[in-house]
């Protein structure tokens, strides 16, 4: 599957571990949407959002179809209809709902699928322990907390539809603010010759790698993120209106779309978990699209970095004391924002756009049968972005993890950092 399989423990010591992990990030799904109707959970707001309850139940189908279905014996499906309603795209999996029609799904209910959900983990509980399936079972984490994610942005985009900007949190805090905006700075690199990729030591997506060596010229890349008050100041210089600062489909998109700033602003205060709330001038940019990520960087003089160079900086950096922001993740306290003055951390605030095209790495070659289609098939027409978001589960990112998206989508927490040649 070109994944890497844990190398600290063994395997009594492994199993217990996967059985934690396990158990936190199905409860961590089911916590989050503890406080949705199941009306609010039946909420698909465009075809790049799916439902909540849809998340809840494509985790599980992805347990029931690549681990019992496969490796527990006697296991029955707990529905016939489920494997068609809760596929994703595992075309080896056969026919699906269409994508923009999971809103449409008002059967099974929530409470039907958080039974469903019961039963799966207590069938997962045999193979948890085998050593066998710890590869797979990673895999499975990795997968949930990927949807976890998801399930947080694609809720607020649909909370943001709702004209009464209501909270999904009521009275949740917000991030403490900082004491001040701190030092600007850059990271400077030699240049040289960079080994790219997972390094094989731990769990890794099978697009991390193959490791290879990748020449890099002199550079710098930002300490810190972007800000909302630099933000402010591209729009008020007319970048918005300015053609020259912007790539070709990127003008496009925003005459089309009518741009005019990041997604959730408006006036002074933006959409949050929280419903409106004032904007903080130093806390990072969110919200971008790669066309805005790029237009800005081109007013400032600067660019974009690579995803070769910012993995030379940020590798090493993962276990840091400020490597992750404490406002996300896998607390509960509704606090999904990127922090005011955190933005020097090169993971937790928000994904960071690359100049990098979503490619294959050399000698990159995709698993067989369905687990395959996870990653590779992706390969093409996307942007790589670096680093973790204030929504991502803490852990899950690291410094060659390649997440990916398309360069007009911006309902991710993601922002950037910039880059300058040396």
């Amino acid at each position: 599957m070109g994944l890497q399989r844990p190398q600290d423990a063994d395997g009594a010591d492994q199993a217990a571990v996967l059985k934690d992990r396990f158990a936190a990030t199905r409860a961590l799904t089911e916590a989050l949407v503890e406080p949705l109707s199941d009306a609010d959970a039946c909420l698909q707001s465009m075809e790049d959002a799916s439902p909540a309850k849809w998340h809840l139940a494509h985790t599980t189908w992805f347990w029931e179809t690549f681990l019992l279905r496969e490796y527990a014996q006697g296991y029955d499906l707990f529905s016939e209809h489920y494997p068609f309603l809760f596929n994703s795209y595992y075309e080896a999996e056969g026919a699906r709902i269409a994508r923009d029609k999971r809103g449409m799904l008002s059967r099974p209910s929530l409470s039907e699928i958080l039974e469903w959900r019961g039963a799966v983990d207590e069938a997962m509980v045999p193979l948890l322990e085998d050593p066998e399936r710890a590869q797979l079972i990673e895999l499975g984490i990795a997968h949930e907390q990927q949807h976890i994610e998801l399930l947080l942005t694609d809720i607020k985009h649909g909370f943001f539809q709702n004209p009464t900007g209501p909270a999904i949190w009521d009275g949740a805090p917000e991030p403490a603010m900082s004491a001040g905006k701190g030092g600007v700075g850059w990271y400077e690199h030699p240049g040289g010759i960079a080994l790219i990729g997972t390094d094989g030591e731990g769990f890794a997506f099978d697009n991390e790698g193959p490791r290879h060596r990748v020449l890099l010229e002199p550079f710098a890349l930002s300490r810190r993120l972007v800000t909302n008050d630099q933000w402010t100041q591209f729009i008020a210089d007319g970048g918005y209106d300015t053609a020259s600062l912007w790539l070709s489909d990127g003008w496009a998109w925003v005459k089309e779309n009518d741009i005019t700033a990041p997604l959730y602003w408006r006036g002074d205060a933006y959409f949050t978990h929280q419903g409106w709330q004032e904007r903080d001038p130093d806390a990072p940019v969110t919200h971008i699209s790669h066309f805005e990520a790029d237009a800005f960087a081109t007013w400032a003089g600067m660019r974009l970095p690579t995803e070769f160079e910012w993995e030379a900086i940020a590798r090493g950096q993962e276990e840091g004391p400020a490597a992750h922001n404490p406002s996300g993740g896998n607390q509960l306290d509704g606090a999904y924002a990127p922090m005011p003055g955190g933005g020097e951390s090169l993971f937790g605030d928000c994904w960071q756009f690359t100049r990098s095209a979503y490619l294959p790495y050399p000698g990159f070659k995709p698993a067989s049968g369905a687990v395959g289609e996870y990653n590779g098939k992706f390969m093409s027409g996307q942007c790589v972005l670096k680093g973790a978001s204030c929504a991502t589960v803490r852990g899950h990112s690291r410094a060659s993890y390649r997440n990916f998206f398309y360069p007009h989508q911006r309902w991710q927490f993601t922002g950037l950092r910039l880059a300058k040649d040396i």
